[in-house]
């Protein structure tokens, strides 16, 4: 039985890390992106020569009917999902002062960053629940269906969720709802044996970081983290991999922090 990932925003930096992280362990891996189609190529390319099956899908996240497609796409190809990895996210476009926030960055940053994972979870959830039941959730699925992978759902969120960023208000506060989703589907799917993880990434190096490169390179050199690095992609995946093999049967709603040990409070 071929098991099944859909990771938003899997062309690029984290979303690529878990990918192939999946990929490694012979998942399927849907890799969605939203603009770079290129990126999307070159991670597909990757899954592929870890060991994975690979399937592109251009959807943006925060819109109802690229949703939708990005799952029925998943379907027509294989047949099932057996994991979701609400990925994808952006930044503000510009950073503005908290105080002079536009309501068009605050709008485009929640659809992309909370109301659209939160869509996008409903639906998979739906799907996730068919298959437990051996009910085939499109007219394309063929046989096989409903097989014995416990599905999951992880939501890859941020330290911004509790640390202030007054310049990046709206990010921080979609970052802030995405843990109380997880509390909430992790509580509504339980009993459909579906577990809901989120995973807390710290600092990570990625092409979203590079701006500030010199400015965390300073304060890491510091001591913002007890381990005195920066996170990478891998780091992520390892995490991800671990919650969607099973290692965790026992928990769910559980938020992983990922971040060098950012989230310790030390004197």
């Amino acid at each position: 039985m071929q098991k099944t990932a859909i990771v938003t925003g899997g062309s690029r930096g984290i979303g690529r890390g878990i990918c192939l992280g999946l990929a490694a362990q012979s998942w399927a891996v849907v890799v969605n992106y939203r603009g770079n189609a290129d990126a999307a190529q070159e991670a597909a390319a990757l899954v592929e020569q870890a060991g994975g099956q690979a399937l592109i899908v251009q959807a943006d996240i925060g819109l109802t009917g690229d949703r939708e497609r990005l799952v029925q796409a998943t379907l027509d190809r294989f047949g099932r999902i057996d994991l979701l990895v609400n990925n994808a996210g952006m930044a503000p476009r510009l950073r503005a002062d908290l105080l002079e926030t536009s309501e068009e960055s605050y709008d485009e940053v929640m659809a992309v960053n909370l109301k659209g994972p939160f869509f996008l979870t409903q639906r998979v959830a739906q799907a996730m629940i068919a298959q437990s039941r051996g009910i085939a959730p499109s007219p394309t699925v063929g046989e096989g269906w409903g097989g014995g992978t416990r599905p999951a759902i992880i939501n890859i969120g941020s330290i911004s969720a509790y640390t202030a960023s007054v310049n990046r208000g709206e990010y921080c506060i979609s970052k802030a709802g995405m843990g109380m989703m997880t509390a909430l589907f992790a509580d509504r799917l339980a009993s459909h044996a579906i577990n809901v993880y989120e995973v807390r990434p710290g600092i990570i190096e990625t092409d979203m970081t590079s701006g500030v490169k010199a400015k965390y390179d300073a304060l890491i050199g510091d001591g913002l983290t007890p381990i005195r690095r920066w996170g990478q992609p891998a780091d992520i995946a390892a995490a991800v991999v671990a919650l969607a093999e099973g290692s965790f049967p026992f928990s769910t709603g559980e938020i992983f922090n990922v971040d060098g040990g950012f989230h310790l409070r030390r004197l």
